[in-house]
Parts: structure tokens; C-alpha cells; sequence
């Protein structure tokens, strides 16, 4: 007689079959993933969400749609890309991991999913997590810090001493940036909005400016590293307060000002000293491990703005569009 088809274990799982606003995003039980030879299932503890979770929901700017598939509908059913938990399974090629490790990582290049219950990963994605991070603070600092990390070490070629400027200081990245700009041991200013600047003094800035002030308070040719997480507003605003030489580090903003940066860098390219850069983050484990170590001495740790259930994605993900977050929004999802 032959045996019954193995029933498959479900999980929930926040799912999504077209673009739109936060509303597309719903709750639904899914099959939960089945480990692969090379991969890591990971039990989800804690989750986080970050400007490129709405970008793939909506799936604006269009490019987006063609980088991750999915012109008219999205192939990316379940999104996610900062991911903590425990490991609960391993393929049989996987040296790095064993069941009940507890790691974090940034699925950004691993395929997403960290908004469910169950998640299957390489074991290059992911590395032990912080020991002094709850699962929820552990998940809010892979993509960001990651960004924050190689737009200042490895793009901004920081050095000890130099003045750095760091606009959007307030938010996930630039969090993550004063932070280690401070642990390389450069003096650091934070422009965010009005009133998140005692926010932004609390995690280390050496001075702190209100975004609609810069005009009047900063000082030209005073920066060595401007690291612009935040480029809403022209670059022509900023690049007046860059030495000679000095690096301007585009990570993030709208399309049209980063177009700008890109015409700017053409004709500063013509003329030389003054640099402007674009950073394309890569993870990887290395990098992870970094900051596992930065977190356990204390040298950097996660500014939590708000924890949502995982059933609550959607709200936490429209409270990321108004811009109005200190830091980073986590997700803890439930045992």
C-alpha cells in the first residue's frame, strides 16, 4: 500500500500578489520552506523594515520591477530583508550553523521572506548575532548598518580625525552612521529634522543641525565626508560645505536628486578634488560579523523607534512612508 502524501507544515506569513499601498500586504498561512542542501532554515524572531520593503510593495521607482522580476505583478511574494531567529534546521552541505544558533542577516540578495514565521537562507547570508541585542533590536541592524558601514569606510574612505557630515542622521541608516563615524574617531555633525535632534545628540554627535538651517549654521569647506542618506534636497545644497579634497556619499534619497548628484559628479569630475560617490551596499558575512563585534563593545547599538507584531507589517510599513522614524522600526514575530 502505498504511504499517504506527506502533509507539507504551514506557517503565516505576510504575502503580496500586486503592487500598491501598505493595504496589498496580508496575512495568510503559506508552505513553510524546505531546507535545501546549502541552506539555513531559520526560525523568525525578530524581523525590521526599511525604505526598499516599500519599494518593492509599491514597486517604484519602475527599475525595481525589473532588477527583482515582476513588470505587472510582483514575483517577490513575501518581503523582508533584515531577518533574527534561531536556527532550526540545516542542509547537509552547511558547515557554519548547527540547530539552535541564533543569527541575524540581510536577505537583500538571498531571495527576502523575513515577514513570516520561517525563513531559507544561505549560510553566507547570515552570521551569529549580537549578544546583547534582543532578536527584535538584532534584526533592525543588518541592511542599515551595512549601508552605513561601507558608505563611510569603504566609499568615504574614513579617517580618524575628519569632520564628517551626516544628513538624515535621524533615520536607520544615518543612526547607524553617527555612530560608527564616531567609532572610527572622526567628529561628527547630524542634520535631521527639528525635532529629532536631542535624538540624534543621544547617540553621539558631536553637534547636531536642523535640517532647514544648513544654510545658515554650517560652515563651507568645513567636511571631509558628507554622507547623504537623505537626498530629498538638491545636492547643490550640501556640496558648498565640502573641502577640498572631499568625498559627497550618496546612499539613498528620490531619483530626481540623485540624477542631480550624478550631473554634478560629471562636471566636478572635470575639475577634480572634490568627489562624488554612489554606494551599491553589499552584504556579506564578513561585514556582519563587524558589527556583531562593534554591538558586543558597545561601540554602536540600534535605535528602536517601534516594535509591530507581524501581523501589524502593514502599519509599520505606512509609518516608514511618513518619515517621521527615529531609527528603525522592528518587527518581533510571535513563538
Amino acid at each position: 500500500m502505498n504511504n499517504p502524501d506527506r502533509i507539507v507544515p504551514k506557517m503565516k506569513a505576510i504575502a503580496q500578489y500586486e503592487y500598491g499601498s501598505p493595504d496589498v500586504l496580508k496575512m495568510e498561512e503559506v508552505d513553510r520552506p524546505v531546507v535545501s542542501d546549502k541552506g539555513v532554515l531559520v526560525r523568525v524572531r525578530g524581523a525590521a523594515v526599511h525604505a526598499g520593503d516599500w519599494h518593492l510593495m509599491r514597486g517604484q521607482p519602475f527599475f525595481i520591477r525589473l532588477i527583482y522580476g515582476g513588470l505587472r505583478k510582483p514575483q517577490t511574494k513575501i518581503l523582508g530583508c533584515d531577518v533574527a531567529g534561531e536556527v532550526e534546521a540545516v542542509g547537509k552541505n552547511v558547515t557554519q550553523f548547527q540547530p539552535g544558533d541564533r543569527v541575524f542577516g540581510d536577505l537583500s540578495e538571498s531571495g527576502f521572506g523575513a515577514f513570516a514565521e520561517y525563513v531559507c537562507v544561505p549560510e553566507t547570508a547570515i552570521a551569529l548575532k549580537p549578544n546583547n541585542l534582543s532578536f527584535e533590536e538584532a534584526a533592525t541592524v543588518p541592511v542599515s548598518a551595512l549601508t552605513a558601514l561601507q558608505g563611510l569606510r569603504d566609499v568615504g574612505q574614513i579617517q580618524p580625525g575628519q569632520k564628517v557630515l551626516i544628513n538624515g542622521a535621524s533615520g536607520g541608516v544615518g543612526s547607524f552612521a553617527v555612530q560608527i563615524a564616531k567609532a572610527f574617531g572622526a567628529e561628527v555633525t547630524g542634520v535631521c529634522s527639528a525635532n529629532k535632534m536631542e535624538m540624534v545628540k543621544s547617540i553621539g554627535a558631536d553637534y547636531v543641525c536642523d535640517s532647514t538651517q544648513i544654510k545658515s549654521k554650517l560652515n563651507r569647506h568645513y567636511y571631509d565626508l558628507i554622507l547623504d542618506n537623505a537626498a530629498y534636497n538638491s545636492p547643490f545644497d550640501y556640496f558648498p560645505f565640502l573641502k577640498t579634497p572631499g568625498s559627497y556619499v550618496v546612499v539613498g534619497g528620490s531619483m530626481t536628486r540623485i540624477f542631480q548628484a550624478m550631473f554634478l559628479n560629471f562636471v566636478t569630475s572635470k575639475i577634480g578634488g572634490r568627489k562624488i560617490k554612489f554606494l551599491a551596499c553589499k552584504p556579506n558575512q564578513s561585514d556582519l560579523i563587524v558589527l556583531k563585534d562593534a554591538i558586543e563593545t558597545e561601540k554602536i547599538r540600534p535605535y528602536v523607534d517601534r516594535v509591530y507584531p507581524l501581523r501589524e507589517v502593514p502599519a509599520a510599513i505606512h509609518h516608514l512612508e511618513q518619515r517621521q522614524v527615529r531609527g528603525k522600526v522592528a518587527i518581533s514575530i510571535d513563538g
